[in-house]
């Protein structure tokens, strides 16, 4: 008995896991692709500021000055940029909400676990309650088998007895 409530036991542990450890692992690829896109955005930033330091540095216009088109084009690649932080900005927002939600979610699979671990202590607890319950019924019923032969034996030792007094007696009026 003890064998199979420790097998079912294992079975929803290893269950449980298992069912934690797939949410875990989609969570953690989404998290990764956020990771990777943001990292992607930051690269196109760094190469458009190197766009933008580049414009800053023509100067097409008469004795070396900078035209307006020049300045019209190095302010787009500035515009280009902040928009681009504002596209990581809220991509970071998605990727922290990520987090948070992972956070959350190890917190109430850290309770539930908690919850289930309580719960197998106390079936525990109760098994070995019982356990020391039928021991002691098993105790008290082999003290009483004994009790109940030993009184069998005596009787069956008195019959035995009388019967040989009977025939000793009985051998004794005839001689």
């Amino acid at each position: 008995m003890k064998k199979t409530v420790l097998i079912f036991l294992f079975c929803l542990i290893t269950t449980g896991w298992a069912s934690a450890q797939s949410s875990v692992n989609s969570d953690s690829v989404a998290y990764q692709l956020q990771r990777k896109k943001i990292n992607n955005m930051l690269a196109a930033r760094k190469q458009k500021f190197g766009q933008y330091d580049q414009s800053l540095g023509q100067h097409t216009g008469i004795f070396g000055f900078q035209t307006k088109g020049d300045v019209r084009r190095s302010a787009g690649i500035l515009m280009d940029i902040a928009k681009t932080d504002d596209a990581i900005f809220k991509e970071l927002k998605i990727l922290l909400e990520y987090r948070d939600f992972q956070q959350r979610q190890i917190q109430s699979h850290s309770k539930e676990a908690e919850t289930t671990a309580a719960g197998y202590i106390q079936v525990i607890n109760r098994l070995r309650q019982q356990n020391a319950h039928l021991k002691q019924q098993l105790n008290n019923s082999e003290e009483h088998f004994k009790t109940r032969q030993n009184i069998f034996v005596l009787v069956i030792l008195f019959m035995i007895a009388s019967i040989l007094f009977l025939l000793v007696k009985k051998n004794r009026v005839k001689a």
